[in-house]
């Protein structure tokens, strides 16, 4: 995705009028389709007031209900400038899913995490972030957007074993035959909205547009980023206990490719 089209989705993404950013960004998503409530279905994690609006943590367990699969999961940020913030499509529809990735957060917000099931319906919840209003989007960024090109696009990958308990708990046997991976990425994720404390220009906008994970060399799932990841984003999820290895592609809306890959022997 080029800059310019980006832009302008930040744009046409922009609820028509304050309050009613959830009805606009669901409409454009999934138009009249029905949305099911997803208790018992999505275990969302995030925290009632962030510590660190330009990267706070939200997580969610999904675990299909019988008779389905999942096929993607949808992180919305309803008031920041690119709500739809990341997206996991899952190239084999999975029974149960994990994610944990790290955020800007631009102000006060509901969350929305939508899971799509292979049988096309769709669940939701909700939670609501409080912050400090500081415009984590166009705060300027935490390293030398100079230095910051000297590692871009590298990746460390890590295996820390199970699923974290605290939320698989509220959802029975989610954690099971799973295993957690971290993906973090050195990028400095700019938002196009951040300027140069230096020159005082506005910084172009760069970052992560796709990261795709395979697992034993064939394809697992892709999440489509925005400018809502944060700085040096982590992207954390599950996959499946047996896994042998992991391989990662990093792109971003600039074109930069990078890979990085784990054998997980014993694992």
């Amino acid at each position: 995705m080029r800059p310019a089209l980006a832009a302008l989705l930040i744009l046409t993404a922009l609820p028509a009028w304050a309050g009613e950013a959830w009805d606009s960004v669901r409409y454009q998503l999934y138009g009249d389709r029905a949305m099911l409530e997803g208790a018992g279905v999505i275990a969302l994690d995030a925290p009632y007031r962030t510590a660190n609006d330009a990267r706070t943590r939200i997580a969610a367990q999904v675990a299909a209900p019988p008779g389905a699969r999942i096929g993607k999961v949808s992180v919305v940020l309803d008031e920041n400038p690119m709500p739809v913030s990341a997206v996991f499509t899952l190239k084999e529809p999975q029974q149960r899913f994990f994610f944990d990735t790290t955020l800007r957060i631009n102000g006060p917000t509901p969350v929305h995490v939508v899971a799509e099931m292979s049988d096309g319906r769709l669940f939701v919840s909700e939670a609501f972030v409080k912050t400090s209003g500081q415009g984590a989007c166009a705060a300027p960024p935490g390293t030398d957007p100079e230095a910051a090109l000297a590692t871009l696009g590298e990746m460390v990958l890590t295996v820390t074993g199970d699923v974290p308990g605290s939320a698989a708990e509220r959802l029975a046997g989610l954690a099971a035959r799973l295993k957690r991976l971290d993906v973090d990425i050195s990028h400095p994720s700019h938002s196009g909205m951040q300027m140069d404390q230096i020159t005082l220009l506005f910084l172009p906008m760069r970052y992560v547009e796709r990261v795709e994970i395979q697992t034993d060399g064939g394809g697992y799932v892709e999440m489509t980023g925005s400018i809502s990841l944060s700085e040096n984003p982590q992207v954390s999820l599950s996959v499946p206990g047996a896994t042998r290895s992991v391989d990662v592609t990093m792109t971003d809306i600039s074109g930069t490719v990078t890979t990085a890959h784990k054998d997980l022997a014993g694992f």
